[in-house]
C-alpha cells in the first residue's frame, strides 16, 4: 500500500491537501454487475483499477462474491468501494486514468454503478422519521 493511503481502524488517515476531512461522511461507489463475460480486458481492468483509486483514497470493501438473498432476488454480483467523500469519489470516477480502463470492464460486463454519500458516525435513523413525518405534516 502507498505511504500516502495509509489506513487506521480500516478508515482512512489524513492525506495532505486532500483528506484534511477525516471525520467527514464516507461515500461509495456501488456496482451491480450483470451477464459477465469472461475476457482478457476484464483481468486487464482488475490489475489497473486499484492504481486508479489508491491517488483518492479508494478502497474495496466488497468485490463480486456471491450475496446471500435474503429479500427478493438479486441477479449478479456488487462490488462496493468506499472513498472519504463524495468529492473523492467523483473525482476518481471522472478521472483520466479511471476514464482510460472503464471501457475495459464496461465493454464485457452489463451493470450499473452509483456514487452514494453515507452516513456519519452520529446517523440516527429516528431522526430522519423525525424530518419525514415533519414533511409529511406540512406537506398535508
Amino acid at each position: 500500500m502507498p505511504p500516502h493511503a495509509a489506513r487506521t481502524y480500516g478508515r482512512f488517515d489524513a492525506i495532505p491537501g486532500i483528506f484534511e476531512r477525516r471525520n467527514a461522511m464516507p461515500a461509495y461507489g456501488f456496482a451491480h454487475l450483470r451477464n459477465r463475460r469472461p475476457h482478457p480486458d476484464i483481468l486487464e481492468y482488475l490489475e489497473r483499477i486499484q492504481a486508479t483509486l489508491d491517488p483518492f483514497g479508494g478502497r474495496f470493501l466488497i468485490h463480486g462474491p456471491p450475496a446471500e438473498v435474503v429479500e427478493g432476488s438479486w441477479p449478479g454480483s456488487m462490488v462496493l468501494i468506499e472513498f472519504p467523500g463524495m468529492t473523492e469519489a467523483r473525482e476518481w470516477y471522472h478521472s483520466p486514468a479511471y476514464q482510460e480502463i472503464l471501457p475495459l470492464r464496461a465493454d464485457h460486463i452489463d451493470g450499473d454503478l452509483l456514487l452514494i454519500e453515507g452516513v456519519g458516525p452520529d446517523y440516527d435513523p429516528r431522526e430522519r422519521a423525525a424530518k419525514l413525518r415533519a414533511d409529511a405534516l406540512g406537506a398535508a
